[in-house]
């Protein structure tokens, strides 16, 4: 059965921690909800209620769109590996830009990846675990290079560029907020 807590424990953050990837879920009021895999040693807990996750620019920006319209996240790990485990982080979100006063902050918790679009800061409200009996074993090989890759070729003004013509707007045609960094 499921269990509920108001904080992320230490034992949480360890799990958290080691996870290779996580999940994001969002919606807005209409149109898609999405779900989308994270990788790339992109998330920090840096406090038993709040965690911080750093986006780099890829197809969509769906996150940061929804995000303006209802800021609720969920975010979700589980173990490929070891004991089975779910857990899940239900919270509030905002994205912090370049240009917001609490970049330098937040942007020092993480490696300088190419393409570094925003930060989401994440308030979390609920931490929910399960046993995730019935997720497979899978075995981690490595990190893919391609997007930071891509990144690095495209450089600067390329992603400014790409932010232009692809990360304005969700699918559903919603603003992301992106427009202050172009």
């Amino acid at each position: 059965m499921g269990k509920q807590y108001t904080a992320i424990s230490a034992e949480h953050g360890n799990f958290i921690s080691r996870q290779k990837m996580f999940f994001v879920g969002t919606a807005a009021h209409d149109g898609r909800v999405n779900v989308s895999p994270k990788g790339m040693d992109s998330l920090r807990v840096m406090s038993p209620n709040r965690v911080a996750w750093l986006s780099v620019t890829g197809s969509g920006n769906e996150t940061a769109a929804h995000l303006r319209q209802i800021n609720r996240i969920t975010l979700m790990f589980c173990a490929f590996e070891g004991d089975p485990k779910i857990l899940r982080l239900y919270g509030i979100a905002r994205a912090v830009y370049p240009n917001d006063a609490d970049w330098p902050e937040l942007a020092k918790l993480f490696p300088a990846l190419p393409g570094t679009r925003q930060i989401f800061d994440v308030t979390v409200e609920t931490v929910q675990t399960s046993c995730g009996m019935a997720v497979p074993f899978y075995d981690y090989v490595g990190e893919r290079e391609q997007l930071n890759d891509w990144a690095r070729k495209k450089g600067a003004d390329g992603i400014r560029t790409y932010w232009e013509e692809r990360n304005k707007t969700s699918i559903d045609g919603l603003p992301t907020g992106i427009d202050a960094n172009l």
